[in-house]
């Protein structure tokens, strides 16, 4: 089947989709009304509230919640089990769980002075749901933030003519953000001459690579996560976001256009198998595919650091049900480069590996990408090596934007929960930012989130599913139809306990790994344990009717 059918088809249902389901979400739930002022206008505290102009705002959410894993996930699940079952999730499931979940979030949040999901499970729920949620929540972000402060270490080592436009792109972002904010320069003439100094960064730094050793890397990365999660909002991590925005849409415009003028035929199967080395298809392929289909860290974002910085409530559907889809049509893409531009061939022997798929995959599932992205734009003219690491540059500000991203929304986390109880120094933004980095920099020294990683999937899910009871909660609260966030709550519940269920019983106990099974069993008894509150609430709330 020609690549092109199926790229033309899912972008058809994104966008249809978008004006469809979106509005039907915005409409029944009641998520726009701009005569009420968000908290962005009502706080503007010009350091974490700050009213945003949409499309830097839309920058900053999409880079943040896009990460590697509409790119590394869909890799992993097409090389397990085929391209249709890859492809079906990320159509499907971003349209009815994944952007009704952001979009939710965002809009809820909105409506509660941009507090965190966490707190509004304090809020519709229980205390005891909060201080789970938070607990889980926590631990989640701080081994996500040390496995991607990790992973761009190792990349600049590896890749040192990366390093410039990557570390390049801060400055500008700096001067962005003041000559926008401060001066009140056109945000457009601001966008093209940062765009154009990261273009000069890019050819410059494939002429000069900057070495440097891993552990110098970790150190600059540590403070630059410091400074991120503490500076004002639009001095350094909004414009950076929004700056790398283009880089994101720039792939993904050159991914569409390698697909139309090479208009590859997928050689690649179908489908696989049920059971494969990764574990059988449902529900595996579900916690593999996170971002492109449902991602709870989404919810983290849209309530952490995108609910303060929207200035009317009709944007939040762009912002959110929009992003998410976008990052669909990613993941989508993502799939149809390596299950045609590269060859399938389960003895890589027999053709050439340079385009082999498994050979490809079997080194890094990032290098299959780039080297996919690479050789379609050749169609374009474009040099192979120039495409393969614009690829791995885009992948790596992915990384970073979300790095960013979640070292604050674990401050603001730590400020939520400890600061209002404990006050004092667990208020303080500057120690609530530093005691999840240094935690992050230990684990990262003793490798000791590289085990805990093998549940992050479905731990990922898990927070997914749990806003959305709390989404639910809250609906059934304000008197708003529950159905839209109840049935995918649900159904994430049965697909991420059968996961951890599945994780515990066939792959950590047979191997006497203890310590993962306890946390496998206690993330079971808490994605059971915050489902049972959010019925009893619910329940309760219909009776009340």
């Amino acid at each position: 089947m020609n690549a092109i059918l199926i790229l033309l088809f899912g972008m058809s249902w994104l966008i249809f989709a978008y004006f469809w389901y979106g509005n039907i979400i915005k409409r029944k739930l009641n998520l726009s009304n701009d005569e009420i002022a968000t908290p962005a206008v009502r706080i503007h505290d010009q350091k974490d509230y700050v009213p945003t102009k949409t499309p830097i705002l839309f920058g900053h959410h999409f880079s943040s919640i896009a990460g590697a894993g509409p790119i590394i996930g869909p890799i992993i699940a097409f090389a397990f089990f085929g391209w249709l079952p890859a492809i079906l999730w990320i159509l499907l499931g971003s349209v009815f769980i994944g952007a009704v979940q952001d979009y939710t979030t965002l809009m809820v949040s909105v409506r509660n002075n941009g507090i965190s999901i966490v707190e509004i499970a304090n809020k519709v729920i229980s205390q005891n749901a909060r201080n789970l949620f938070g607990i889980f929540v926590w631990l989640t972000l701080t081994l996500l933030q040390t496995v991607f402060i990790d992973l761009t270490a190792d990349t600049f080592v590896e890749m040192p003519e990366i390093v410039l436009p990557s570390i390049g792109l801060l400055p500008i972002a700096i001067l962005f953000g003041y000559f926008v904010y401060k001066i009140g320069t056109n945000n457009a003439i601001s966008t093209f001459i940062a765009l154009l100094g990261l273009f000069v960064l890019i050819i410059i730094g494939d002429l000069t690579p900057i070495k440097a050793s891993y552990d110098f890397w970790l150190i600059f990365l540590l403070v630059y996560c410091f400074l991120a999660a503490t500076l004002p909002v639009w001095i350094l991590l909004q414009p950076r976001d929004y700056l790398s925005m283009y880089l994101l849409i720039a792939g993904i415009v050159l991914g569409i256009l390698g697909l139309l003028f090479s208009s590859p035929v997928i050689n690649a199967p179908m489908f696989l198998d049920f059971n494969s080395k990764k574990g059988p298809l449902f529900p595996i392929l579900f916690i593999t595919i996170a971002c492109g289909a449902i991602s709870g860290f989404h919810s983290l974002v849209a309530s952490g650091t995108s609910a303060k910085q929207l200035n009317k409530e009709h944007n939040g559907k762009r912002v959110a049900f929009g992003g998410m889809l976008l990052e669909a049509l990613l993941a989508l893409i993502v799939v149809l480069l390596v299950s045609s531009i590269l060859s399938w061939n389960s003895n890589p022997s027999l053709n050439s590996e340079e385009f082999n798929f498994q050979f490809l995959f079997s080194k890094n599932p990032n290098i299959a990408f780039g080297t996919a992205l690479g050789k379609a734009v050749t169609s374009l003219g474009i040099p192979l090596q120039i495409g393969i690491a614009f690829g791995i540059l885009m992948l790596n500000s992915f990384i970073l934007t979300t790095l960013d991203t979640t070292t604050r929304i674990n401050r603001y986390l730590i400020q939520e929960t400890l600061g209002i109880k404990y006050g004092k120094i667990w208020n303080n933004k500057y120690f609530a930012a530093a005691s999840s980095i240094i935690i992050a920099y230990i684990l990262c020294k003793l490798h000791g989130y590289e085990k805990l990683w093998l549940i992050f999937g479905a731990s990922n899910q898990l927070i997914g599913t749990l806003a959305l009871f709390v989404l639910t909660a809250y609906f059934c609260g304000v008197k708003a139809p529950k159905w839209y966030t109840l049935i995918p709550a649900i159904l994430m519940l049965i697909i991420t306990e059968s996961a951890l269920i599945y994780q515990l019983f066939y792959e950590f106990l047979p191997k006497s790994d203890y310590v993962l099974s306890a946390i496998c069993g206690l993330l079971i008894f808490l994605g059971f344990l915050i489902a049972l509150e959010t019925f009893g609430k619910v329940f309760k709330l219909n009776k009340e009717k």
